[in-house]
């Protein structure tokens, strides 16, 4: 796996807008990073571009906002390119005496990994001298192979560097490429610079120090801006089984520093959390696993990981499109796991309380009433088999906290939810095995978060393994393997 340097675009620079051109080459799946300094009385941040990320912006340097001295802000932007990318515009406020901004566009590409990852971290030398020395004031996580940009904003205009460089304890940089040396005459002016590097050995988590020898006496600002290629990723696989339950598993954590993770359902824009699989601390966890037993049926969904890392930025990562399918309505138990295959019968009635009290003034009728409560009524449901009929009893006596949960052969959102069971009426045939139930029912909250649905039952072991050995055997590795196993037909 490896990343490099690919090309840059020319310089832009202004007193308050900019339009950095994208580099010639440039295609769709690189990194582009738009490097930006500035200097304002205001010391804004400059504005993110529409479709970029903002990555960090830091401002120091000390002393005075003036020409070729004080203080000016180093700033850096990313996009993932799609191909037929537009230039990124930035700008800071305009009509400020002696503001000025300049920005440049560069290019990576990557060899592998599902995408990209980065962190930023900046430091600052007040000192003015030619022995440049930004301490950052963030640690990062570094390992062997990762891509550093060292990029640079001094106040003077003329000043040349060399021996552009980073440091931290344990970790071994390798020497530095100088890329960017830039004059900002715009204004006040500035100078901005820019070098790649990559780490060669050790790991841990650092504040590196970064480093230059100026040609001239000088203060600024440094930061180093670490980028991996993307080792997380979140896949969905259906389980062979009835009622439909879909694996959810995010894999390559560790890589990407993940510490905590949120699974969500997406059908067209809508995302609905995954049971159990909200803000989970993943720290240390290289993978991470939720069932998915509460899926829309003859639909076609997404899952999508929001992936938080260890200095808090948030990436999403999304499965391919998985479609549930079934040959009836089910009832079932989604935290058991466990339905059974029915016909619902129609028309439903819905009947829905209000809470009122009725006073006779003055010959008026006023009616004082609390909000109309949720729907119930008698949902009448037709088993056609006895299999299917001694599912729906099994799904009615051990009921998870008594709630049901209805879904139509094709999702219908008007009726497929939960249903707090009050009682039931079964009445079989004599003459087939068709049995009708009658399910006095109220329409209820979903169940806690903290259930998390069963990825297996003890049946689904008992009726594929006779011993422990037997179970012992067949997974070598993990328990990880046994809940991601299917053990449907």
């Amino acid at each position: 796996m490896t990343i490099s340097y690919g090309t840059v675009g020319a310089l832009a620079q202004h007193t308050d807008t900019v339009t950095p051109a994208l580099p010639a080459g440039a295609t769709a799946g690189q990194l582009a990073i738009l490097q930006v300094v500035s200097g304002h009385p205001g010391d804004n941040v400059p504005s993110t571009p529409s479709g970029w990320s903002l990555i960090g912006s830091f401002s120091g340097g000390g002393g005075t906002f003036g020409l070729n001295a004080g203080p000016r802000r180093l700033t850096f932007f990313a996009r993932e390119l799609a191909g037929g990318d537009g230039a990124p515009t930035t700008a800071i406020p305009s009509g400020s005496s002696g503001s000025m901004i300049g920005a440049r566009v560069f290019t990576l590409s990557r060899s592998a990994g599902t995408g990209w990852r980065w962190a930023v971290t900046f430091g600052q030398d007040t000192t003015s001298h030619t022995a440049f020395s930004a301490a950052c004031s963030t640690a990062l996580t570094f390992k062997m192979g990762d891509f550093c940009i060292l990029g640079y904003a001094w106040p003077v205009q003329s000043v040349s560097t060399s021996a552009r460089a980073a440091t931290a304890t344990g970790i071994t940089f390798n020497t530095a490429t100088s890329h960017l040396g830039d004059a900002i005459t715009a204004g006040n002016g500035a100078r901005l610079t820019a070098a790649d590097t990559s780490v060669t050995a050790g790991s841990g988590t650092q504040a590196p120090t970064v480093t230059s020898t100026l040609s001239a006496a000088a203060t600024g600002v440094a930061g180093l801006l670490r980028i991996r290629e993307a080792s997380s990723d979140v896949t969905a696989t259906a389980q062979s089984v009835f009622p439909p339950r879909n694996l959810v598993s995010a894999m390559g954590l560790t890589g990407d520093d993940i510490t905590t993770i949120t699974l969500y359902r997406q059908v067209d824009s809508n995302l609905t959390p995954v049971r159990a699989a909200s803000a989970v601390d993943v720290t240390g966890q290289a993978s991470f696993l939720r069932v998915d037993a509460e899926q829309p049926f003859g639909v076609a969904l997404n899952y999508a990981a929001v992936l938080t890392d260890v200095n808090g930025a948030q990436w999403t990562v999304y499965s391919g499109p998985i479609t549930s399918n079934v040959g009836s309505d089910v009832v079932s138990d989604a935290i058991r796991g466990v339905g059974a295959a029915v016909q619902i019968e129609s028309p439903l009635e819905w009947k829905r309380d209000r809470d009122t009290a009725q006073f006779n003034i003055g010959g008026r009728i006023v009616v004082v009433g609390r909000p109309r409560s949720s729907r119930s009524g008698t949902l009448t449901v037709r088993t056609e088999t006895d299999d299917a009929g001694d599912a729906m009893n099994d799904v009615l006596d051990n009921a998870t906290e008594g709630i049901l949960l209805v879904r139509k052969q094709v999702t219908l959102s008007r009726l497929d939810g939960t249903y707090a069971l009050l009682d039931d009426t079964e009445s079989p045939n004599w003459y087939d095995e068709f049995r009708w139930f009658a399910l006095s029912v109220v329409q209820a909250d979903d169940w806690p978060d903290a259930m998390e649905a069963a990825g297996f039952t003890l049946q689904d072991i008992a009726n594929n393994f006779s011993t422990l050995a037997d179970i012992a055997a067949f997974f070598t590795t993990t328990l990880l393997a046994i809940a991601q196993y299917d053990f449907g037909p």
